[in-house]
C-alpha cells in the first residue's frame, strides 16, 4: 500500500508542477523512451533529439491513465487547462483528476504559460451537467468560480501507479530534470503514459 500511495503521489506531484505553474527551476522533458541503460534514461524528444537523463538514486515512477468526463464527480478536485471563450466560460484542453491526497494543490485560477492565451484552474467541482458530447462544470476555489465546458477531445487523465520496469522502449514519458554543474540532466520523478493515455502538456 505504501508503494501504491508513493507512486500515485509521485505522479500527482509531477503533474502538479505544471498544473499549478510552480516556478521551480528545471528543464521539462517529454518524449519516447529509447532505452534504460543502468541509471541513464535515453529519451527521444519532440524535436527528434535524444536526451540523456541521469536517474537519481531511489527515483520514483508514476503514471497517467485515460479518464472520461464521467470520472469527474461533484466534489472532485481537478486541474483544468483551458482557453477562455467570448461568453466568459472556459473550454477545457486538458483535465487532470487529482488523487484525494493532493486536494488543494495549487488551488486557484491563473494564466497557463503552456499554451498562448490559456488559463489553469485547480478547483473543486461544485456542479456537473453531463451531456452526450462532454460535460459542463462549475469549479469553485477561494475567492471565485469558473464555468468550464469539457468536450470529448479534451485530454482527461488521472494518476495511477507504475514501476521502473515499465520504462521500456517506446513508452511515452515526461519529467522535470535539473541541470547539474557538469551540464548533465538529473531527474527524480518520471511520469509515463499508460496505453490509451496522453501525457499532460
Amino acid at each position: 500500500m505504501r508503494i501504491l500511495v508513493s507512486s500515485l503521489f509521485a505522479a500527482g506531484l509531477m503533474l502538479a508542477s505544471g498544473i499549478s505553474q510552480a516556478q521551480a527551476p528545471g528543464t521539462r522533458v517529454r518524449g519516447e523512451v529509447e532505452k534504460l541503460d543502468g541509471s541513464t534514461l535515453m529519451v527521444k524528444n519532440g524535436n527528434d533529439e535524444t536526451v540523456a537523463i541521469n536517474l537519481a538514486p531511489n527515483y520514483s515512477v508514476g503514471a497517467v491513465v485515460k479518464a472520461t468526463a464521467a470520472d469527474i464527480k461533484k466534489g472532485s478536485f481537478i486541474g483544468v487547462g483551458a482557453r477562455p471563450q467570448p461568453d466568459g466560460t472556459l473550454l477545457a484542453v486538458q483535465v487532470f483528476i487529482f488523487p484525494e491526497a493532493m486536494r488543494g494543490t495549487g488551488e486557484g485560477h491563473r494564466a497557463w504559460s503552456v499554451l498562448p492565451d490559456s488559463t489553469m484552474t485547480n478547483a473543486t467541482v461544485s456542479e456537473t451537467v453531463t451531456r452526450v458530447d462532454g460535460a459542463n462544470l462549475v469549479l469553485t476555489y477561494p475567492g471565485g468560480e469558473q464555468k468550464v465546458t469539457i468536450m470529448q477531445d479534451a485530454n482527461i487523465i488521472m494518476a495511477a501507479p507504475a514501476e521502473a520496469s515499465e520504462l521500456k522502449p517506446g513508452t511515452q514519458v515526461a519529467m522535470t530534470a535539473n541541470k547539474q554543474a557538469d551540464g548533465k540532466l538529473t531527474a527524480s520523478r518520471i511520469t509515463i503514459a499508460k496505453p490509451g493515455a496522453q501525457l499532460p502538456l
